[in-house]
């Protein structure tokens, strides 16, 4: 039984997922200082270059080669600027199950590319990975994660309390640590096929290619990416 998501790269006609590169590291730390960031996910706060290099060059490859998920750099198909990331996480490879987080950068937001995002990953997951059920937790006070997963067309299945932690600013500018509710959203293949998706391709584009990150790579002049295993994930509710 596979147990491993194969090296992606994914297509829209906006964008393109592709694997975490040493080059993303100074966009990856800026977008990860954010303060809805922060506020959101449990990623290191201050998120320092470092952590960036960590990630980018070693610890998001071996979320795949582990088995755990695999995660997916965001980028303007034209321009190539990193609009965010993609993590598939807690993958159950007996029951084709797996959970959906995203970050998108702040200069990114309002354009639909979260949607469009996790939605090309989705349809990868079923079409071509015969997965049969992608989860999104958000945290009950975050409406724009809602909203991008009653946009996808994701069935809200309920309330997990006191679940979570999120971060609150104080007026003196510093964090802390506040319990929160996360709703569960749940989307499976036949949730794809009906007209809202179809209403969703005319205005951002389907899902279109998919290709081997080796093979992009190779074509491009550049080397593989070394991997090691490791636990740390700066990623998004």
């Amino acid at each position: 039984m596979t147990t491993t998501f194969p090296d992606v790269t994914i297509s829209t006609d906006r964008l393109v997922l592709r694997p975490f590169e040493e080059e993303d590291v100074t966009a990856l730390a800026e977008m990860m200082n954010d303060e809805q960031v922060t506020a959101w996910t449990p990623a290191p706060h201050p998120y320092t270059r470092a952590d960036a290099h960590a990630w980018a060059t070693d610890r998001s490859h071996a979320e795949r080669t582990t088995g755990r998920g695999i995660v997916l750099a965001v980028t303007e198909f034209l321009t190539h600027r990193l609009v965010g990331s993609v993590h598939l996480r807690d993958t159950d490879w007996r029951t084709r199950t797996t959970e959906i987080r995203y970050v998108t950068a702040p200069w990114a937001r309002g354009e639909g590319y979260a949607s469009e995002s996790v939605l090309a990953v989705a349809r990868w997951l079923f079409r071509e990975q015969q997965f049969a059920r992608l989860e999104l937790r958000t945290a009950a006070d975050n409406t724009a994660a809602q909203q991008v997963a009653q946009k996808i067309g994701c069935i809200s299945e309920g309330v997990l309390r006191n679940a979570w932690t999120v971060r609150t600013q104080s007026a003196d500018g510093s964090w802390a640590d506040t319990r929160t509710d996360l709703i569960v959203w749940s989307l499976v293949p036949e949730d794809l096929d009906d007209e809202d998706a179809d209403a969703f391709d005319e205005v951002h584009g389907a899902y279109d290619t998919y290709d081997s990150h080796e093979a992009r790579q190779a074509r491009a002049g550049h080397p593989a990416h070394a991997v090691t295993a490791d636990r740390h994930r700066p990623v998004t509710r």
